[in-house]
């Protein structure tokens, strides 16, 4: 396409106008990329953002903090229903219960048990292995052979 001077005058009086780019990319016949590239190599007059309009503030308002659920969200696995349940009112907490821990010291003075978590979490029966766990381990043998995989050696893959 070329740009002819009846073709400039008419670009320059849609724009005065305040037609959008794609529409007078429609009435001249052209692509939108190409009133841009023309309007600029003309100097025309910049076009207010669509996006940030004059007057308007220019922060958004922050939405509401998410409020913080205590206990569990899910029902529980062991016990599967075809409905959820509804929630018992509310009581007072219950007594927290302790970690077993063995005594078991390292050079660095501390107990160290393994971290295993064994049944599902905010039930009463939850609770951690309490086998000594493997010097700079967290866990004990048996879930340390669970936890952690050999990683294979690619060349016996190649040969």
């Amino acid at each position: 396409m070329e740009w002819t001077e009846e073709v400039i005058v008419r670009l320059r009086t849609l724009w005065s106008e305040g037609h959008s780019t794609a529409e007078i990319g429609r009435r001249l016949g052209v692509s939108k990329n190409a009133v841009v590239g023309k309007a600029h190599r003309l100097d025309l007059s910049a076009r207010p953002s669509p996006i940030r309009r004059e007057g308007e503030p220019r922060r958004v308002p922050r939405p509401a903090p998410v409020r913080r659920v205590i206990g569990p969200t899910l029902p529980s696995l062991a016990e599967p229903s075809a409905r959820p349940t509804p929630e018992p009112p509310p009581q007072a907490a219950p007594e927290p219960r302790p970690v077993r821990a063995v005594s078991v010291a390292r050079p660095s003075g501390r107990l160290v048990a393994c971290c295993w978590p064994i049944g599902e979490p905010g039930t009463p029966s939850f609770h951690f292995c309490d086998a000594d766990a493997l010097p700079g381990k967290p866990y004990c043998a048996d879930h340390a052979a669970l936890a952690y995989v050999k990683v294979r050696d690619r060349r016996e893959e190649a040969a």
